[in-house]
């Protein structure tokens, strides 16, 4: 089977690895990831956030299955131009991902068809709407409408006061026309992931990311400095929080495809468990980064066979080890808001694997044999075991197989952090 991907991050270089496992793997890149590289029989770089130039990479060639990744190359209509070129696509079309790069939509598509979990919320198109709201709701999350690399959303409380609430507000009106005003929620964040096949839905494992850049969860938010899971729930949940989460997810599938726009490929809830119960952050219309390192290792099924049968409409079930895993991002000097780009980083794959760790390469890029970073995060390095604190001792020893200005959080994973996080939710509870 031949496969195509499009996307150059350590998420997928997580799905190219397993892809390559078993079927022909070939890429679309907008800089050559060299891990990814070593694994596809042919790549191509382009602008991947150009679907008509990713349609002219490949013109002629032959897919048996597409899977475009990145967001932003599902809002650019990337999966529409791989259906278009005759290939089977396991990926979002762009109406489809508006449930992501359309925070209003999505909030809308949950009122009208009575989806539980949503919170309070408006979409402001003017200062004084957006004014309203927060005097009327107390403390308020402000969300951009469109994609913005996880970094967008300020909380009050956290980063706003009443009066730059409504300043940051008045800015993104100015910029997008409109801004979603959410009801702050307090609680414990967690990612819960699906394959979807447009009507029904296989669950992976629950993860929780770690989106503050410093340690004990102080700093400006990031992509995502790394991740953990423990198998089939999380330390902090309760089962009846993941029922909720998998109810709610598939109300929100039957609603698109009651009206008219079904759902094919990762649909990723971002949820918070709460006093009142599970509510959702928001939905992403691809695999978390780096959330999918956390779980596409621990896939049993064949991921090339998972995506043919998102494509045909028969997902079935799809199994996972039960392990623990915890997920490290490296990242440049001065990350997030000063990094240092074009810096020589040295990755030592032997130790790594000595470490039992892997390495996933990111926003990196390859010249004469040398790696160098970007402004972006540079690898992921991730440590599975039967327990959380070997998991996390392997990820944590494997981040010094790599050299050069790059640092991480040590912290995630630990058993300090997860016993905060418990504490957390017993005391909401």
């Amino acid at each position: 089977m031949k496969i195509l991907i499009v996307g150059n991050g350590a998420r997928e270089h997580a799905i190219a690895e397993r892809i390559a496992g078993d079927a022909e793997l070939y890429a679309v890149m907008s800089k050559k990831n060299p891990a990814i590289a070593k694994l596809c029989r042919r790549y191509w770089l382009c602008n991947i956030e150009n679907a008509s130039e990713v349609g002219r990479m490949i013109g002629g060639e032959k897919f048996d299955v597409g899977f475009s990744s990145p967001d932003a190359t599902l809002a650019a209509g990337v999966s529409d131009v791989l259906e278009e070129q005759g290939m089977a696509v396991a990926s979002p079309s762009r109406d489809a991902s508006r449930i992501e790069w359309d925070k209003s939509y999505a909030r809308n598509l949950m009122k009208r068809n009575a989806v539980p979990g949503l919170p309070e919320f408006t979409v402001a198109e003017t200062e004084d709407e957006a004014k309203r709201f927060i005097t009327d709701v107390g403390e308020v999350a402000v969300k951009p409408v469109g994609l913005t690399g996880g970094k967008g959303v300020k909380i009050m409380g956290e980063h706003l006061d009443s009066e730059t609430a409504v300043h940051y507000a008045a800015e993104l009106i100015k910029k997008d026309g409109s801004v979603v005003l959410e009801e702050r929620l307090i609680g414990e964040e967690f990612t819960f992931q699906a394959f979807c096949d447009g009507a029904h839905m296989a669950f992976m494992p629950p993860v929780q990311d770690h989106k503050r850049a410093f340690e004990d969860d102080c700093g400006p938010n990031t992509g995502g400095m790394g991740s953990y899971s423990t198998g089939e729930i999380l330390p902090f949940l309760q089962k009846s929080d993941m029922e909720s989460a998998a109810d709610i997810m598939r109300k929100t599938v039957a609603a698109m495809k009651k009206e008219g726009n079904p759902y094919k490929g990762v649909l990723y809830g971002q949820f918070m468990a709460t006093k009142a119960g599970v509510k959702v952050i928001e939905f992403n219309a691809r695999f978390g980064d780096p959330e999918a390192m956390n779980v596409v290792p621990l896939m049993k099924d064949s991921f090339s066979a998972v995506l043919r049968r998102i494509a045909d409409g028969k997902i079935g079930t799809v199994k996972f080890e039960n392990k623990c895993t915890v997920v490290k991002y490296l990242v440049p000097e001065g990350y997030p808001d000063n990094p240092k780009k074009d810096a020589e980083v040295s990755v030592d794959e032997g130790a790594i694997m000595k470490a039992g760790a892997k390495a996933y390469y990111a926003s990196v890029y390859e010249t004469d044999g040398k790696i160098y970073t970007t402004s972006s995060r540079a690898l992921g390095i991730l440590g599975m075991a039967d327990d959380i604190e070997t998991a996390e001792q392997i990820a944590e020893n494997a981040c010094s197989a790599v050299g050069g200005p790059v640092w991480h959080r040590k912290d995630i994973g630990t058993r300090h952090l997860i016993e905060r996080r418990v504490k957390h939710m017993k005391e909401l509870r």
